[in-house]
């Protein structure tokens, strides 16, 4: 079993790695942007295979974890899904995903193209989760949960471990949050050594609500970024950690969030989906002001995007 900590994250780290890409930190002028004058680090998660950071903890799960015949079973705002059908089909297992009707076209073609087998159900993630648990129950395959689970964190967790040595001495990084898989898994590498800011839409405020409460509680789940940042409620794994290490949450417009994909399209090029664009939105909108001097990460963690049209 892997563990959400630094150990457990170098040991996910030494399994996933033939596995994944090494995505690059990027160095970009903020002025760029229109915002202060400062150089921040973009860490481009958008660049790994599926178009999203999930890989990391579907390969750590896959690799660590005793596989039945029935193969494997995920439920999905899409991202997750196309990750473990994605590490599925490279390792030879069968994989069933569960998706919500508010998944993105992009997503579901991802899923379907590596070979999983596909159900759109429901209108929220919760309701993909019930209909995957009752699969799992009746088939035996086994559950990857997309952020609840410790194998999940691990693995999401080599992100930031990557991140420090190829960006040394970040003061701050800033991080979307869904279910908290990724933010838990950054928090647990970091230790508390680099502050830690999560970015989440207004109207899906699953983390900062859970904070509020000191305690995970069941949050409004709509937006822009539904299908990649709206679970009923945070990870029970991960909160204790979001507890100790994460240092402010901050809600962001939808607005805001579409300003974010439209600026880092126009600026870098890069397309980002709404939830892989939040966390920068929060800097660009002014929601998180860096102080003077401080050194900035922005982490972009995901593309599955089809709102960028070619001719």
């Amino acid at each position: 079993m892997l563990t959400p900590d630094r150990a457990g994250i170098e040991a996910a780290e030494r399994l996933i790695r033939p596995h994944i890409r090494h995505t690059p930190a990027v160095a970009v002028a903020a002025a760029d942007f229109g915002l202060p004058p400062r150089t921040l680090s973009l860490k481009l998660e958008c660049l790994q295979h599926t178009g999203s950071f999930k890989p990391r903890g579907a390969f750590a799960n896959l690799l660590s974890r005793e596989i039945p015949k029935a193969g494997v079973v995920a439920a999905s705002g899409g991202n997750h899904g196309a990750a473990v059908a994605y590490a599925a089909q490279r390792l030879g297992i069968p994989a069933t995903i569960f998706v919500p009707k508010v998944a993105a076209a992009a997503k579901l073609a991802r899923i379907r193209g590596y070979g999983a087998t596909l159900t759109v159900t429901g209108e929220v993630y919760a309701d993909a989760l019930a209909e995957s648990e009752a699969f799992a129950a009746a088939s035996g395959a086994l559950p990857i949960h997309a952020y609840d689970q410790p194998e999940t964190l691990a693995g999401q967790g080599t992100v930031a471990r990557e991140w420090e040595a190829d960006a040394p001495g970040l003061d701050t990084v800033l991080v979307a949050v869904g279910g908290g898989g990724l933010i838990g898994g950054i928090a647990a590498w970091y230790e508390g050594r680099t502050r830690i800011v999560a970015v989440e839409p207004e109207a899906a405020p699953t983390l900062h609500d859970a904070l509020a409460a000191g305690r995970p509680v069941d949050a409004p789940g709509g937006g822009i970024a539904a299908d990649s940042l709206a679970p009923r409620r945070v990870g029970q794994v991960m909160f204790p950690l979001a507890q100790r290490f994460v240092a402010q949450s901050v809600l962001m417009p939808d607005a805001a969030i579409a300003a974010a994909q439209r600026a880092l399209w126009e600026v870098l090029r890069i397309a980002a989906e709404p939830g892989g664009a939040a966390a920068f939105a929060a800097l660009l909108a002014g929601r998180y002001r860096p102080a003077a001097g401080e050194r900035v990460g922005v982490l972009v963690c995901g593309a599955n995007t089809d709102a960028v049209k070619f001719a």
